[in-house]
């Protein structure tokens, strides 16, 4: 495809091009809508032999700031989103043998992105969300800050120790992975919703790291529904990789929620396959309620399976959640515990388990 065949230099330009036209859109025709979060956490990881205790920022929604500009030029449905994270020392990077330092680059930006809206659709064009982004994610337990499919995102640099008590090269993000798409340079398409279903398809190539040269295609598919007792969603998308030295992968991932909004239970499931790679099943049950005038309380376990991502590997992990609202002060307080177990099928090596713990706090403005 022609897609292919565009510079990366090129590609970049695109994106500043759009990032400087959507803030000259918001300073001359449109208010521009600020927002942001900081997200600061203590994180302890026991790898078995040793602790390892720092304060660190939470990469399951990592402190950012952002803007929208909205109607751009006067246009009904043309908008505007830059995000980016901060570059503070996240918690997905930290490990026994690495401790981050404070680091804004290019790859810190979330969002370069303009989208234009219709009855017929919705179109995207910069760097943002891929079209399977959040489809291995649906999760309705309110207990997502510490707890969901995306466990790497908690300790995922972090090193297993073999039974002899030494470090390994195997990290608990190469294990526990939730196939979830990215973000990129793309076009995508949505299409408009038809009773609660909608399709989505992204072409996209990664411009905000050197070295990557690949292409990306996916298309996902979701639906939203319920009533006044039940909330319901499903999504489920494949993603293509055309490598650049030639061949292409692809993965598969789905996720669906469901809450019983009297009682506030609530259960997730979540699964994703590698073409000829292994594959995961993530289970969640949890329950979400109003028990104190401050804000909803949520708490919920998960289970997590892994198959084969890493050859002749298996892993397991069992999570706890807890997250407090305090609605007026807009923090969300939580505390999150995961154990974690791996297998070397091979019976090449034994590994400890492993476990963390994640105590903090998320403010937005």
């Amino acid at each position: 495809m022609a897609f292919e065949r565009i510079d990366t230099h090129l590609l970049t330009g695109a994106v500043l091009a759009i990032g400087w036209v959507g803030t000259v859109s918001a300073q001359e025709s449109t208010p521009v809508e600020f927002y942001g979060q900081l997200n600061p956490t203590f994180l302890s990881f026991d790898d078995g032999v040793s602790s390892t205790d720092i304060l660190t920022d939470n990469d399951h929604s990592n402190t950012r700031f952002g803007f929208w500009s909205r109607d751009m030029f006067n246009v009904e449905g043309l908008e505007f989103n830059f995000e980016t994270a901060i570059g503070l020392p996240s918690s997905s990077a930290t490990s026994q043998t690495n401790t981050p330092d404070w680091d804004w680059d290019a790859t810190k930006l979330r969002k370069v992105d303009v989208s234009y809206a219709g009855d017929w659709g919705k179109v995207y064009f910069g760097q943002g969300s891929m079209a399977t982004d959040g489809t291995g994610q649906v999760d309705f337990s309110g207990t997502d800050l510490v707890a969901y499919a995306g466990l790497a995102d908690s300790a995922g640099s972090f090193l297993f120790r073999n039974s002899a008590g030494a470090l390994t090269t195997r990290s608990v993000g190469q294990v526990f992975r939730d196939l979830d798409g990215g973000r990129r340079a793309r076009l995508r398409y949505d299409t408009p919703s038809f009773s609660g279903f909608q399709v989505s398809g992204a072409v996209g190539r990664e411009i905000l790291a050197a070295g990557n040269d690949d292409t990306f295609y996916d298309l996902s598919a979701s639906y939203t529904g319920g009533n006044d007792n039940v909330q319901f969603k499903a999504a489920i998308g494949s993603a293509w990789t055309d490598l650049d030295g030639g061949g292409t992968s692809q993965q598969t991932v789905g996720s669906m929620a469901v809450m019983h909004k009297p009682t506030g239970l609530n259960g997730t499931l979540a699964a994703g396959s590698v073409d000829g790679g292994g594959d995961y099943l993530y289970l969640k049950a949890g329950v979400l309620r109003d028990w104190f005038d401050v804000g909803s309380t949520a708490v919920a376990l998960d289970f997590y399976q892994s198959d084969g991502l890493v050859a002749g590997e298996d892993g397991e992990a069992i999570g706890f959640g807890l997250v407090q609202r305090f609605d007026n002060q807009r923090i969300e307080a939580y505390f999150g515990y995961r154990n974690y177990e791996l297998t070397d099928t091979t019976g090449a090596t034994n590994y400890r388990d492993a476990s963390h713990y994640m105590l903090g706090a998320r403010f937005k403005f």
